[in-house]
């Protein structure tokens, strides 16, 4: 992420093509990124969080295929990009069978659904993902929404934490 201000007065404060800029590199939906300074100001973190939560519920199936654009496959994080290096850290050292799997598994989930598998990757380790994956196949395309709904949500509050907690 770029180094910005990001107390949440100075969040609150900032111009509003700057605060686009640090929302999306949050979250990769413009819909979002709009509600979520619409919120302003936020009185304290659980209000911006709250945010997080109300503008990710309505978000509509177009807006969370834009959220998910910004986010690599699985088993793949984006080389050079910190944030998905972070996020994807348990997928760091798993084994080569481990990764082919999770590459086979993520194809036939993007086939199904015509997009990215995503899950917050967070604390998790590859086998965990994998299973999560596999577990999540079968669903049909308007629950596989709403768990991704769920997920994006708890990757914006990781993110939008981290992001004050730099300040």
């Amino acid at each position: 992420m770029t180094n910005h201000p990001h107390t949440l007065d100075a969040l609150a404060a900032a111009d509003a093509a700057e605060l686009e800029e640090i929302l999306l590199e949050v979250c990769s939906s413009p819909r979002w990124a709009t509600a979520i300074a619409e919120a302003r100001p936020w009185s304290d973190r659980e209000t911006l969080l709250a945010a997080n939560s109300a503008a990710m519920a309505s978000l509509t199936t177009e807006d969370l295929r834009d959220a998910m654009a910004g986010h690599a496959r699985i088993g793949k994080p984006m080389a050079g990009d910190a944030t998905s290096e972070r996020e994807q850290a348990g997928t760091r050292g798993a084994n080569q069978a481990i990764l082919d799997e999770l590459h086979e598994a993520n194809a036939a989930y993007e086939a199904k659904f015509g997009h990215v598998f995503l899950i917050c990757a967070t604390g998790r380790t590859a086998v965990g993902m994998l299973a999560a994956l596999r577990e999540r196949h079968p669903n049909d395309a308007a629950t596989e929404t709403e768990i991704v709904r769920g997920e994006l949500r708890k990757i914006n509050d990781i993110r939008l934490n981290r992001l004050l907690d730099k300040s």
